[in-house]
C-alpha cells in the first residue's frame, strides 16, 4: 500500500553539500497498519509456528545444547548479510583457537555477535527492560574487536551516516541527523516497553526492526543489532523461552527483497508488504528451526544406542558424546574441561567414536588434535550455504 513517507525529511549540510535525512515518525504507524485477511493468516500461522517451536524447546531434554549451536547459526547468517565470509564450521574453529578457514578477522566478528545476544539475554534476565541501555551495552561488545576501534562502541553516533553511495548526496538512503537522534530513541524505547499502549509481540518485532534500521543509531552493527532484537523482543515478550530462531537465514536468502522492503516503508509507508514478509521469515524459520531439533534429536539418541553397546566403555564414550553436542568440533584438551573425565580416558572414548564412525579427526595432527561430530554440524548448517 503506497502511503505518504512515514516521517519527514531535514536538509542537513556536511562539507559544503546538502542532502535530505529522514527522520521516521513515532511507532506505531499512522495511519494504521491494514490488516487485510490474508496478512492475518500470515500472522496467525507465524504464530502457530513459534508456538510449535517453544513448545519443542520445552520438551528437550537437552535444549541449552542446542541452543548453543541455533545461536552460533543466527550469529554466522546475520553477520553474512553484512559481508562476512566465516562458516560455522570456522567459527567453531575459531572458538577452540584454532585456525579457521578464513580470516580471523570475519570469524572473531561473528563471535562477538554471540557474545552480544548473550550479554543481552543476562541484562534482560537480570531485571533490566529492553531500552537503549540494553542495546548500547551489546553494542559495545558486539564491536569489542580490533576492526570496531573507532567506531564508539556503545555509544549513540554524534555524526551523520548514510546507506550507499559515497556521501550522504548521492547515497540510496540517509537515516536521521544525529541532533534527531535522542528524540528518536526516546519513542523507540517507548514503543519497545508498551507506552502508550501494548502492541502485540510479533507485530512490535516487525516494526520495531524497520525502526531501528531506519534510525541507525550507531556508526556500524545496525544491522546485526537489528537483527538480534527482533528475537530478544520474542524473547523479552515472553513468545519463546529461549532464542532458537534463526531469520537471517530466510533474510539472506531473500537479501535483494529483505533491503528493498525496509526502503519501501522508508519511500512509500508500504507496512503492509513488510510485515507480510516479516511473518513469512517468522514462519518458515521457526518451522526450519523444529526440523533441525527434531534431526538433531533423532541421530543423538541414533548414536546414543550405539554407544550403549561398548558395554564398560560406554558411559565415559556417552559423557564425550555429549560434550560434542555443545561443541561439535572440539580438541581433546576441550573434551577434558567440559566432561571432566582425565585425558587418557577422553582420548579413549574418542577412539571409541571414531571407530563407531561417530566423530571424525580432521587436522592429521598427532599433537592436538581436532575431532568433529560430522553428521550433527551436517545437520546444523543444511541451508546455509545455498542460501544465496
Amino acid at each position: 500500500m503506497i502511503r505518504p513517507p512515514p516521517g519527514r525529511y531535514v536538509t542537513v549540510t556536511t562539507a559544503g553539500e546538502p542532502f535530505r535525512a529522514f527522520v521516521p515518525a513515532p511507532l506505531p504507524p499512522e495511519p494504521p497498519v491494514v490488516w487485510s485477511a490474508p496478512l492475518r493468516r500470515r500472522f496467525d500461522a507465524a504464530l502457530v509456528a513459534l508456538g510449535r517451536l517453544d513448545a519443542v524447546t520445552s520438551l528437550l531434554p537437552n535444549a541449552a545444547l542446542l541452543l548453543y549451536s541455533f545461536v552460533r547459526k543466527e550469529a554466522v547468517l546475520s553477520s553474512q548479510i553484512e559481508g562476512t565470509q566465516s562458516s560455522l564450521a570456522d567459527l567453531l574453529l575459531y572458538e577452540i583457537d584454532e585456525q579457521p578457514g578464513v580470516p580471523v578477522a570475519d570469524a572473531r566478528e561473528v563471535s562477538r555477535y554471540v557474545a552480544a545476544l548473550e550479554h543481552g539475554l543476562a541484562a534482560l534476565r537480570g531485571g533490566l527492560p529492553l531500552s537503549m541501555r540494553l542495546l548500547c551495552g551489546m553494542h559495545e561488545v558486539l564491536l569489542s574487536h580490533p576492526g570496531g576501534r573507532g567506531k564508539t562502541p556503545g555509544e549513540v553516533r554524534r555524526s551523520q551516516v548514510w546507506i550507499g553511495g559515497t556521501r550522504p548526496g548521492n547515497a540510496a538512503f540517509v537515516p536521521p541527523p544525529a541532533s534527531a537522534l535522542a528524540d528518536c530513541l526516546s519513542s523507540f524505547q517507548r514503543f519497545l516497553n508498551d507506552e502508550p499502549e501494548p502492541t502485540p509481540p510479533l507485530l512490535k518485532a516487525a516494526l520495531a526492526h524497520v525502526q531501528f534500521e531506519t534510525i541507525h543509531p550507531f556508526l556500524d552493527g545496525n544491522g546485526r543489532l537489528g537483527r538480534l532484537l527482533i528475537v530478544l523482543q520474542l524473547v523479552a515478550d515472553g513468545v519463546l523461552r529461549e532464542p532458537m530462531l534463526y531469520p537471517s537465514l530466510f533474510f539472506k536468502t531473500h537479501r535483494a527483497l529483505y533491503y528493498e522492503l525496509l526502503n519501501e516503508v522508508r519511500l512509500h509507508g508500504d507496512w503492509e508488504r513488510w510485515l507480510d514478509f516479516f511473518a513469512e521469515a517468522v514462519q518458515v524459520s521457526a518451522a526450519q528451526a523444529v526440523r533441525t531439533a527434531n534431526a538433531l534429536l533423532a541421530l543423538i539418541n541414533a548414536d546414543r544406542d550405539r554407544i550403549a553397546g561398548l558395554g564398560r566403555a560406554a558411559g565415559s564414550a556417552l559423557d564425550v558424546h555429549q560434550a560434542l553436542q555443545r561443541q561439535p568440533i572440539a580438541t581433546s584438551a576441550a573434551l577434558v574441561n567440559i566432561t571432566g573425565l582425565t585425558a587418557a580416558t577422553v582420548n579413549k572414548s574418542l577412539a571409541h567414536l571414531e571407530r563407531l564412525g561417530i566423530v571424525a579427526e580432521i587436522t592429521n595432527r598427532q599433537r592436538g588434535r581436532v575431532f568433529s561430530y560430522g553428521r550433527y554440524v551436517d545437520e546444523l548448517t543444511a541451508g546455509v550455504e545455498d542460501a544465496a
